[in-house]
């Protein structure tokens, strides 16, 4: 994949945050995929729109099973990167 360098200028406390937690994937990773994630959401957000033009606003029990579905998903991805960190500190030990 083609890259390319840029500037860009962060908050210094906000850049110390994120180098901490980007620490062995890289700030360079870490700022493309949270690039791409706000691109994505920006998107999904457009679409929402699109839909509620569409069909009309959300019920407030569709609202809820939304949220719900969106708590499940946080659960497991968290999930997935406790497990990944706890393989990969296995790895190391």
């Amino acid at each position: 994949m083609a890259t390319k360098k840029v500037t860009v200028t962060i908050p210094e406390d906000l850049l110390d945050e994120i180098r901490a937690e980007a620490a062995e994937r890289g700030l360079s990773a870490y700022v493309a995929e949270a690039l791409r994630f706000k691109r994505d959401r920006d998107q999904l957000l457009e679409l929402a729109d699109w839909l509620q033009e569409e069909h009309g606003p959300l019920t407030d029990g569709e609202r809820a099973a939304a949220f719900d579905d969106l708590a499940d998903l946080d659960a497991e991805h968290e999930r997935r990167h406790r497990a990944a960190e706890q393989h990969g500190a296995g790895e190391s030990a």
